[in-house]
């Protein structure tokens, strides 16, 4: 259980932060962007389902994404590195997770016709900002592989500690699924095509 009993502590005030595992880093370092990067993400797909148009079946794929978001801050925030005797295995984002992604993709996917040309944002309020998560999950993946770079991706005794690249796989099948998602929501017929300038018309 998880209590907060104060929301300001003015720990933050001198540009620095804490991670998971109470390692102190510059509020600018790179596993921090990459957790409030999935934050934002998060919160784009909360007011899409504040905005209201969605399938019920839709709407609860994304309150479990949105849950299990906060378990992909949570493991980005904690550097990987090898339990000690006694120590509680942490909450880490694994294989099972993105296999229920990809479950997801197919199902809601299959169902959808076949797309002649990339899509433009838009369509229904709750689709446009769909879109808006789509992208901001894009960039909370590539922020991602740079700690990934910056750090390893092994668990390590010594240094700063990896990231799980299982998080950032989960960034990346979420970005395709909110794409399909996009798609269920707009409708057979509501897929905003994009038309190359070459052929498009000019007034």
């Amino acid at each position: 259980m998880v209590v907060l009993s104060k929301i300001y502590t003015k720990t933050g005030d001198s540009g620095r932060t804490r991670l998971t595992d109470m390692s102190e880093v510059s509020k600018n370092d790179l596993r921090v962007e990459a957790y409030g990067d999935v934050d934002e993400a998060n919160a784009a797909i909360g007011v899409a389902t504040a905005t209201g148009g969605l399938p019920d079946e839709v709407a609860a794929v994304l309150a479990t994404v949105q849950n299990e978001m906060f378990d992909v801050g949570a493991d980005l925030s904690n550097p990987l590195r090898p339990l000690a005797p006694g120590d509680r295995e942490p909450l880490r984002v694994t294989d099972a997770y993105v296999e229920r992604l990809e479950t997801w993709c197919d199902r809601f996917g299959d169902e959808l016709p076949p797309l002649r040309s990339f899509i433009l944002p838009g369509g229904s309020p709750a689709a446009a900002q769909l879109h808006v998560a789509r992208t901001v999950t894009r960039r909370a993946e590539r922020a991602g592989w740079a700690a990934a770079a910056a750090y390893g991706t092994e668990a390590t005794s010594e240094g700063d500690g990896g990231v799980n690249p299982a998080a950032l796989l989960y960034l990346n099948r979420l970005s395709d699924l909110l794409f399909i998602l996009i798609r269920v929501v707009n409708g057979p017929e509501g897929d905003i095509l994009w038309v190359p300038g070459g052929d498009r018309v000019h007034h």
